[in-house]
């Protein structure tokens, strides 16, 4: 039996989750990546494999907005903000959240929590 690192343990999460998540037209996938230090969302139609929206903690407009620290809570929290926003731009009410095979807590939750404050629904 192989001791797998942090990061194919992730991999393997979102594998697993991927099996039952897919993003169409209608409903396109919220899909979440977070590193150490940053944290990206994309907004994602699979069926024609288009990226409608996206953001994250690298934007110039979210760097020039923002005083905080682009590793915490509150920088996700304004990146699901972003994202949301962009989002109700371009017509996308219903999302489909995927996790990327990170834990529903800390970054993750905040940045979802914010996108359905925000007015995305999931």
């Amino acid at each position: 039996m192989a001791i797998l690192s942090r990061k194919q343990k992730t991999q393997k999460r979102h594998k697993r989750l991927r099996r039952h998540l897919s993003g169409t037209n209608q409903r396109p996938r919220l899909a979440v990546f977070r590193s150490n230090n940053h944290i990206y969302a994309q907004v994602i139609d699979d069926i024609a494999q288009n990226t409608l929206c996206a953001a994250s903690t690298l934007e110039k407009e979210f760097l020039s907005n923002s005083k905080v620290n682009a590793n915490t809570c509150a920088a996700s929290t304004a990146v699901g903000e972003l994202l949301a926003k962009r989002a109700l731009g371009k017509g996308i009410k219903q999302v489909v959240f995927d996790r990327g095979g990170s834990l529903y807590h800390g970054r993750v939750k905040a940045l979802a929590e914010a996108a359905r404050q925000a007015g995305l629904a999931f």
